[in-house]
């Protein structure tokens, strides 16, 4: 199965590292030009920097901005007024007891990991409409399931995602775009293999040490090991493409068995 995106314009919110960047290497590598996001001009230009460094001949544009602030969004739409491919991956998480999480604190959370991508998908999807192709994804996260305690304000944000997906596929119904959200499980990301040593023997090697905290800590896990950021990438690739053209106002998941259930 060979995915062709040339010609492609894809934008990938918050791609200076880690899911994110992945995505933005995994896109240009099937042959999209992508434009990477991140809050900050330095932040963009050192992901840029790496990504043209790992991916040789890939096809990179910075698209500085805040995309959780109106502001931030405009500077973006300026500097790429149409895409093909728009990937939601901004977001942000952390853990607080649920009674301490504050009006402001579930506003912001609602800000950047929701609002932001209602706002690009409002922008970008009637030109993917009237051009009769384009592809609208919401990485969503096991959370949205399986909603943790220590974190209710993230894991309802990420609900909201699949119902935010479900509704803008059925507006651009029959129009030639697929809008989907992508469940994603636990990750290898960047901090998580401190949070790991926290939790299990420091003295361990990497690949023992994150199967003995997925065991103890994810057991509900059917892959034992934290997914790596590429695997993610992997399913958002092919969703991008015209390969993955019947599937839409789905949650594809990408979790390694993490949710149990059938269906989402």
């Amino acid at each position: 199965m060979r995915i062709d995106l040339a010609g492609k314009t894809a934008l990938v919110t918050g791609s200076t590292r880690g899911i994110g960047a992945a995505i933005a290497k995994g896109l240009a590598r099937a042959g999209a030009r992508v434009a990477v996001n991140g809050r900050t001009d330095e932040s963009v230009d050192k992901a840029l920097d790496q990504l043209r460094d790992g991916s040789p001949g890939g096809d990179f544009v910075g698209v500085p901005g805040d995309v959780s602030t109106d502001e931030g969004a405009r500077a973006v739409l300026e500097a790429l007024p149409r895409t093909d491919i728009l990937c939601n991956n901004l977001g942000i998480f952390g853990a607080l007891p649920a009674l301490e999480i504050t009006d402001d604190e579930w506003r912001r959370y609602f800000e950047v990991n929701v609002l932001a991508a209602v706002r690009l998908t409002r922008a970008y999807l009637p030109g993917m409409t009237d051009r009769g192709f384009g592809r609208v994804q919401y990485i969503a996260s096991d959370s949205a399931i399986a909603v943790p305690a220590e974190m209710i304000h993230y894991g309802v944000t990420k609900t909201s995602l699949l119902a935010v997906a479900r509704g803008f596929a059925k507006t651009a119904a029959g129009t030639g775009v697929t809008v989907n959200s992508v469940l994603a499980g636990p990750t290898h990301t960047g901090g998580v293999e401190e949070f790991v040593y926290q939790m299990v023997d420091s003295e361990l090697p990497w690949e023992e040490a994150q199967r003995v905290f997925m065991r103890e800590h994810r057991p509900q896990s059917l892959l034992q090991r934290l997914i790596e950021p590429e695997e993610i990438a992997n399913m958002v690739v092919y969703l991008s493409s015209p390969l993955a053209s019947a599937t839409t106002g789905a949650a594809v998941r990408v979790d390694g068995g993490y949710i149990d259930s059938i269906v989402p």
